[in-house]
């Protein structure tokens, strides 16, 4: 596979979003008729659009809401919901300052220190709502962070850094053992994140109950300038979703994968799914809402990190309610939102009821698919040619 770049060198062409189509089907179904929930763990979750563990977007308030439209929202045992107790104070500072000042401001209320008391009382301010709780860590507080909102009531914890893999070397510091993590967790594990077959299918192997998949697409997301990391999310969720069905087919044990981030339009999230995702992890689209601390503002994990920032703040603006980001009524043109009844009509049009069947769609490189006839939406900056 793939394409010479020069002498004794060759690179695969890899795909995103904006560069294929879906094609709709030989029979058509009500959308109303199709099921778009999914299976983490034992519980059937409802709205497959998980919101990001970023402090713009989830804090106590917006994991009870988004808990009770039928989704999950993770939050950042490692952000400011743990290192201050009026974390309100604090966001007011970030959405204020200027966009000069924004980075550095962000390293230095990120270097407070977490009070794990904080950590429970967080949970169980979210599990008194009555409502699944996910919280998330770096590796290296994985155990003693995921002990503590275990004991106090979490339902979901999450794993993740900005590249996640079972062999992780350092002389410097104790590596987190995947495998021995999850079999001691007495609730599902979720780790991230991923781009290829290969890490994959060994994360698989440990024991977790789901992969998430993306690295460097997010919206505040500066590693691919930073670093130069990354895989276009259609060819990561295509390869990371044939490692999960290797896995199925090997073990019997299916785990679902959650593409996360690079989608913030109804349709990169069909098209997601389409390529093999079970469930979407977004972060801009939600920070949008009334409901996210960010107030219109939305910064990435590594924008506080105190030597190599792999982030930035953005605003993204407040656009509707978090019930119409993922429900409608849609009030905009431009697919932000009515996420879920984007899925399901997807769904509708290319015949598939549910969402294994979607991932069987036919899927075309097509990359005049956003311009072809858009002229006028383009100059005019509506439609598909807003930004």
């Amino acid at each position: 596979m793939g394409m010479w770049i020069g002498r004794n060198r060759k690179a695969r062409v890899t795909y995103g979003f904006d560069d294929i189509a879906l094609v709709p089907g030989t029979v058509t179904i009500n959308p109303n008729e199709v099921d778009t929930s999914f299976q983490l763990g034992s519980h059937r979750i409802r709205v497959p659009i998980m919101a990001s563990a970023m402090d713009g977007v989830v804090d106590v308030r917006f994991a009870i809401e988004m808990g009770k439209l039928g989704g999950v929202a993770v939050l950042n045992l490692e952000g400011v919901q743990t290192r201050y107790k009026n974390p309100e104070e604090v966001l007011d500072k970030i959405v204020n300052v200027s966009k000069e000042e924004s980075t550095h401001l962000l390293q230095r209320i990120y270097t407070e220190p977490i009070q794990e008391d904080l950590i429970a009382a967080r949970v169980k301010e979210i599990k008194d709502a009555g409502v699944l709780c996910a919280v998330s860590s770096i590796p290296q507080r994985a155990e003693r962070f995921g002990a503590i909102a275990q004991e106090a009531g979490a339902d979901f914890f999450v794993v993740q850094s900005t590249v996640s893999t079972v062999r992780h070397l350092s002389n410097e510091y104790k590596t987190l053992d995947l495998a021995a993590f999850c079999k001691a967790m007495r609730i599902p594990v979720v780790i991230g994140n991923c781009v290829t077959y290969e890490v994959t299918l060994e994360l698989m192997e440990c024991g977790m109950a789901a992969v998430l998949i993306g690295i460097g697409p997010g919206s505040a997301c500066t590693t691919r300038g930073v670093l130069g990391l990354g895989v276009p999310q259609v060819t990561a969720t295509v390869d990371c979703a044939a490692a999960r069905d290797q896995y199925f087919k090997q073990t019997g044990r299916y785990v679902p994968i959650i593409t996360d981030g690079g989608m913030s339009k109804g349709g990169d999230i069909c098209k997601a799914f389409a390529c093999g995702a079970d469930a979407a992890m977004i972060g801009s689209a939600f920070a949008r809402t009334k409901e996210a601390p960010g107030k219109g503002f939305h910064w990435g994990m590594a924008t506080p990190h105190a030597n190599l920032p792999r982030g930035t703040r953005i605003r993204v603006g407040v656009t509707g309610t978090l019930k119409q980001i993922l429900f409608g009524p849609a009030e905009l043109d431009d697919g932000s939102q009515n996420l879920v009844g984007a899925l399901a009509t997807c769904m509708g049009n290319v015949g598939a009821r549910t969402v294994r069947e979607f991932q069987e769609t036919e899927i075309i490189i097509a990359p005049a698919i956003k311009t072809e006839g858009k002229v006028f939406q383009t100059v005019q900056g509506v439609g598909m040619g807003s930004k």
